[in-house]
């Protein structure tokens, strides 16, 4: 039997700046958060990821108060996943960050529902209970001729749908705080058109403005952090014109990075283009998407 040294990794991730997150089966916190929860406060762990409670009667929704409860007692953020939608709590409780209750890509490893149509509804319908932990950001790409679920594929890891710019561009629309991403660490490597972009981009805003989208066909969101704006433009399976005025922005000239989709995008789904230019806030875009 492998045996995790958890105590190592977390030395070791903190020597490289980053924080350390644990997956857990929600039925094991159950019998032992009161020990589980200080020891992993001693280690250095940031947070929980709980999973697998796959239901909300009253004895569950007991059991997410008391998790997040005592993980906030140890300094510990809380990511609840196999959830139900989101009610709330988060108010009560900052270091739960976010939850699943979402169809998302994970689903991609056996089915083929995460098509753009149903990620073009979300923003309108189940993001309005608050954070989802969709898991976007998928670096291997199908269109409707291409995609095969991970499984049907003999993947050990999941295809998405939709092109690259479209994956990334999630990373602004869809809320959560962290985001995290879905794919296997290889596929990053071996195309990283768009790593760029992950390095980059916030998951906490503080400000959004909705500058266009209609429910289940398209959307684009700006999102301020700091005195940096994002925007992130969506569309199903139709490619769209979509044209986009800039005066969110504040006074003066904005230095503009743009990932956006090629013209063989609908071909070649992980092809994008860069591009750099000046807007204002008198300026208006066309996004061919």
């Amino acid at each position: 039997t492998d045996i995790c040294n958890i105590p190592e990794i977390v030395k070791y991730a903190t020597s490289k700046g980053v924080k350390t997150i644990i997956w857990l089966q929600w039925n094991h916190v159950e019998k032992q958060m009161d020990e589980a929860f200080p020891l992993y406060e001693k280690w250095g762990v940031a947070g929980i990821k709980v999973d697998f409670m796959n239901r909300n009667d009253q004895e569950m929704v007991n059991f997410y108060h008391k998790v997040v409860k005592k993980a906030a007692e140890h300094h510990l953020l809380v990511d609840f996943h196999g959830a139900y939608m989101p009610t709330g709590i988060e108010r009560t409780y900052p270091n739960f960050i976010t939850r699943e209750g979402i169809l998302g890509n994970e689903y991609s490893k056996w089915s083929d529902r995460i098509t753009p149509d149903h990620c073009l509804t979300i923003p309108f319908t189940r993001m309005l209970g608050g954070h989802m932990d969709f898991t976007p950001g998928g670096f291997l790409h199908g269109n409707r001729e291409t995609f095969r679920a991970g499984e049907q594929a003999g993947l050990a890891y999941s295809m998405v749908q939709g092109t690259r710019c479209y994956q990334l561009a999630m990373l602004v629309v869809y809320e959560s705080a962290p985001q995290v991403i879905c794919d296997s660490p290889y596929n990053y490597r071996k195309d990283p058109s768009g790593l760029d972009f992950l390095k980059i981009v916030p998951t906490t805003w503080d400000e959004t403005k909705v500058l266009d989208g209609k429910v289940g066909d398209y959307i684009v969101v700006a999102r301020r952090s700091g005195s940096d704006w994002y925007i992130g433009g969506m569309t199903d399976w139709d490619p769209r014109s979509l044209k986009i005025s800039f005066d969110f922005l504040g006074e003066g000239n904005y230095k503009a990075e743009i990932w956006k989709d090629a013209p063989d995008s609908d071909q070649i789904p992980g092809s994008l283009i860069k591009e750099h230019l000046s807007v204002n806030r008198q300026d208006n875009r066309e996004l061919n998407l």
